[in-house]
């Protein structure tokens, strides 16, 4: 048992618990610290500060660990399927052969959207974001399964939890073919859920679409790599609209429109860009230096992580996944060639090893998902699918928690001081 904090604040001695994880570093608790003090910490970003505990991810950053419920991120993805880990983060544990089998028969079943969203869509520009779409279609849920929004219900947040997984991929290739000009295609219960995502986007009436198993195999892992995150901005959002005892759908809707962030969900397409603006090998030795001089605002993108300050562990299972893909689908690209040099180069350069800037996984997921078929418009849009089972994930665990408050950030208040109306005639 860590001994407590001591704290001296104006004269007076105060002490606060600290308490331990399984794993991971220490945090004081510092609920009282207002009451016995009568001040607050500033922490802006929230980066000191741990918003709950959980049971879900862990991350070492320094390591660079990702553990889902213990497991390891890349056995996950090397020997899991999207559906498994999925069934992990709601539930804690590996499924049986049969718990995973009745698992994505539900979610199978539900992956169908009510027939009046499809007016909804309409109600779009055609040249919508498609983040904008999911957003709005999203939140919009809510207004069509009245029978899962109770949140004190059990039932009805698992049913939600459900939905919510099963019809992402339903909802993101409806803003795909929408945002295209192509009908809508519904989902095919015979098929996985990856599978059944890649026909709905990019299947058409007119002929049989035949899924590639390489490249069902390979968006099934970057949904696995995106799966949970622990607390980021996106998950903070999800809980702290929760909290409010908001209903899950609206929930969801706040973290995807979060995500949209280019700080957050828009790295690997800024990843992508940056590799075409260098276009071919020859010319990495020049944006090196660029990213070297202070004075030139170009940047690494995909490189370095605000969390892991050692190899990103999802980036590793990325890069042999993009060969994979390439062969499979015959792509002679030299952006990917570009990626492999200018990754080599930044690992031996002693700059980039002094500041821990390491690939991290959008610097390859990016060039994946433009092989295989996706605009840039649509990268965000597939990391929201993958990450709505972290966040409902994430969302039960803090309805369940007996301490779950709603959130209240404090501030440091530097405006004026009190001050008298004036009236408009007197200024």
């Amino acid at each position: 048992m860590a001994e407590d904090a001591k704290l001296q604040v104006a004269g007076k001695d105060v002490q606060f618990p600290v308490r331990s994880g399984t794993i991971g570093p220490d945090v004081i608790d510092i609920r009282k610290l207002y009451a016995q003090t009568g001040t607050f910490t500033y922490d802006p970003g929230f980066t000191s500060t741990a918003s709950c505990d959980s049971a879900l991810t862990y991350i070492d950053g320094d390591e660079g660990v990702l553990l889902h419920r213990g497991y390891p991120i890349g056995q996950l993805a090397e020997e899991s399927s999207f559906m498994e880990v999925a069934y992990l983060l709601l539930n804690g544990e590996l499924p049986s052969g049969d718990e995973l089998t009745k698992f994505t028969g539900t979610i199978t079943r539900h992956t169908m959207l009510h027939e009046q969203l499809a007016g909804f869509y309409r109600g779009f520009r055609r040249d919508a974001h498609p983040m904008a779409v999911m957003c709005g279609v999203v939140g919009a849920l809510s207004a069509f399964y009245h029978d899962s929004t109770d949140i004190t219900d059990p039932h009805q947040r698992m049913v939600a939890s459900h939905r919510l997984i099963a019809k992402m991929p339903t909802i993101a290739a409806m803003a795909y073919k929408y945002s295209v000009g192509q009908p809508f295609i519904y989902p095919k219960n015979d098929l996985s859920y990856t599978g059944n995502f890649l026909r709905m986007t990019f299947g058409v009436p007119a002929e049989e679409y035949e899924v590639n198993p390489v490249v069902e195999k390979a968006l099934d892992r970057i949904f696995i790599l995106h799966a949970d995150h622990e607390q980021n901005a996106s998950t903070s959002t999800v809980r702290l609209a929760g909290s409010s005892g908001a209903n899950p759908f609206a929930c969801i809707a706040a973290g995807i429109a979060c995500l949209w962030g280019p700080a957050h969900g828009g790295a690997n397409e800024a990843a992508l860009n940056m590799l075409r603006e260098i276009g071919t090998p020859d010319r990495i030795p020049e944006y090196i230096a660029r990213a070297k001089n202070k004075d030139d605002p170009f940047r690494l993108m995909g490189f370095g992580h605000r969390v892991y300050k050692n190899y990103d562990p999802r980036a590793t299972v990325m890069q042999k996944t993009v060969r994979e893909v390439f062969d499979s689908l015959g792509v002679n690209d030299p952006v990917f060639e570009t990626a492999l040099q200018l990754e080599e180069i930044a690992l031996n350069d002693d700059y980039f090893r002094e500041k821990k800037l390491f690939p991290n996984v959008d610097f390859y997921s990016g060039v994946i998902l433009s092989a295989i078929g996706f605009p840039t418009t649509m990268f965000t849009a597939l990391f929201a699918l993958a990450r709505t089972v972290g966040w409902v994930a994430q969302w039960n665990e803090m309805i369940s928690d007996p301490e779950q408050k709603i959130g209240r950030p404090r501030q440091l208040y530097t405006g004026p001081t009190q001050r008298d109306y004036v009236p408009v005639g007197q200024r």
